[in-house]
């Protein structure tokens, strides 16, 4: 009879790899990490780019010499695929779906948990779950499955510092956290300005994409996050950047 396996929920943030370095250093089963990639279309992923690269050219590399089997899924499919979609019932019947809700992401629920949950119906059932979820997350930590998801954080008692700086001393923290404290998709709804200024400032052609998606009429909403159109953002940073140049001259 097959055993019950450990996976670690790995998204390649600080709190997933230490709680993979923690297993590893404490000698804690630990049979896989699993990741889901986001894709915005079928060729650009949804990750920042800094942080794709870092998944696949370091993080990935330095598990599997760890003995870490990584599984990479992906949805079939994606944020551009739900974007232009048409919505199929109600008063908005035959509009472009356009950008996702902030609390009720589409792309959170069709692009990430779904694969997550289709690949999850393939393991045992007494497959043990490993979250990162640190030690001064408490709210988060109170609604853990019990016994079914563990949180190696918590059982070695590791704050959101203390995970940020052992991946620090691996050689193993993401580069994402020079200009932000979180994860996320680059065109996510949630997004900080520190992230979005990124974007503008360091990928032209992902900001271009969103502006063209914005400029697609006949959409539920104009509305890139719960106050903004995404035009609106690149008109505010165009000014920035014009207001700057008038007081260095």
């Amino acid at each position: 009879m097959e055993g019950p396996k450990f996976i670690a929920s790995c998204s390649f943030g600080k709190d997933s790899l230490a709680t993979v370095l923690l297993a590893k250093a404490h000698g804690e089963p630990l049979d896989e990490a699993v990741y889901c990639e986001v894709m915005f279309d079928e060729g650009i992923s949804g990750e920042v780019p800094e942080h794709r690269d870092f998944i696949y050219e370091t993080a990935i590399p330095a598990l599997e010499r760890m003995g870490v089997r990584v599984i990479v899924l992906r949805s079939k499919k994606t944020y551009v695929e739900l974007f232009t979609g048409r919505i199929t019932r109600g008063p908005k019947k035959g509009m472009v779906r356009s950008f996702p809700l902030c609390g009720k992401c589409a792309v959170q629920r069709d692009c990430k948990v779904r694969p997550i949950e289709r690949y999850q119906k393939t393991l045992p059932s007494e497959t043990v779950q490993y979250v990162g979820i640190a030690l001064d997350e408490q709210d988060r930590l109170l609604r853990l499955k019990g016994g079914r998801q563990v949180s190696l954080l918590e059982k070695y008692n590791f704050t959101e510092q203390d995970a940020r700086q052992l991946c620090e001393d691996a050689g193993l923290l993401s580069p994402v956290y020079d200009f932000t404290d979180r994860g996320g998709c680059w065109f996510c709804p949630n997004a900080r300005r520190a992230e979005l200024r990124h974007l503008y400032d360091f990928h032209p052609d992902l900001w271009a994409r969103m502006l063209e998606l914005q400029a697609i009429p006949g959409k539920a909403t104009e509305k890139f996050n719960r106050k903004q159109k995404f035009s609106d953002i690149d008109a505010l940073f165009r000014q920035e950047d014009q207001d700057a140049l008038q007081s260095a001259a």
